[in-house]
This record gives C-alpha cells, structure tokens and sequence, in this order.
C-alpha cells in the first residue's frame, strides 16, 4: 500500500527531534502517522532535550518556542485547554489544539499549543508564529504533535529541509551538527 505524505514547514526556528507515531499506535485521524516534534541542543557532548533536570517546563528547551504556521492557509479551528502538566506526569484530556486547512484540502493539527495567535477563519502564512509550544492534554513534556490528513486519509508528515536549512543559517546555529 502507498503511504501519501505532505511535506510541510518546520514546525520549529531551532533545531528539533520528532517521534512518529506508527500506524495503528493511535487511532484519532489527527494523531494517525503523526509526529511529536521537541527542540534540541548539542549540550556537554550529547544532543538534549531540556537542561538541567528536567522537572519544569522551563528546563525544557521547547517550552515557549515560538511554533511556526505549516503552509499558507487558514485556520480551521482552535481548542484551549488550560490546564499545564508538570513534566513527569499526565493529565489525560484534549490538548490545546490548531487545526489548519490548505486550499488541497490538506488538514493539519498542532497540538499541545500555549498562546495561541490565531482564530477560526484567520489566513495564515507559511512560516508566520502562530502559538507558543507548550505541555497540556495527553502529555508528559512540552512538545508539539503534528498530525496530518485528507478526508479520512492519515498523511505521514515530512518536514521541509531545505527551509529548515536556511532558517538555521539565519540563526547562525551550528549545536545541530554532531
């Protein structure tokens, strides 16, 4: 069986790790093929996740990153949770979420947002900040969850490389390389 997948932007300006979902591993379209995306630092000889630790969001080096619009389009829908877990333990329930829709048809959620920039109905911009990474909902740590679809079609997601390269030279980061 072919796999369709959509490439999209970095969810991330930084660096970053993701942990796909495999198939089957979560039935919820949103969460099928999906990815959970954390940022990472070359720190002490060895790529991390958070400094020190790791007992507070703000160890994390995820926790209030900016998290960057998929492709231009609009915004489907918006969900807020306000409840922020303590890293280490699980607060089940729906995260704070954005779902946006590309002009194809495309469906993409981000999930597990803070700060939401963005309504229902706004148009956005590839690239544009439209929440901040945050740990709420089913989660154990700050991170985003990308998931993608069409219709009831799961996509497996890739990230645009080559935007990730420029964006990491406009950042002079080099931590990335071990």
């Amino acid at each position: 069986m072919n796999i369709s997948e959509v490439v999209i932007h970095p969810v991330f300006h930084h660096i970053f790790q993701s942990i796909e979902h495999p198939e089957e591993q979560y039935t919820h379209i949103g969460d099928a093929l999906g990815r959970d995306c954390m940022i990472t630092r070359f720190k002490d000889g060895w790529m991390r996740m958070y400094d020190g630790e790791g007992t507070r969001n703000e160890d994390w080096y995820t926790w209030g990153a900016d998290v960057l619009a998929p492709f231009d389009g609009v915004v489907k829908s918006v969900y807020i949770n306000p409840i922020t877990n303590t890293p280490g333990t699980l607060i089940p329930g729906r995260a704070s979420s954005i779902v946006f829709a590309r002009e194809d048809g495309v469906l993409v959620t981000y999930a597990h947002v803070m700060d939401i920039h963005v309504t229902e109905g706004d148009r956005i911009t590839v690239g544009q900040v439209v929440a901040k990474a945050g740990n709420n909902g089913y989660s154990r740590h700050p991170h985003i969850h990308v998931g993608a679809w069409i219709g009831e079609t799961p996509l497996q997601v890739r990230f645009d490389l080559q935007a990730m390269g420029r964006q990491m030279k406009a950042l002079g980061e080099r931590h990335y390389l071990c």
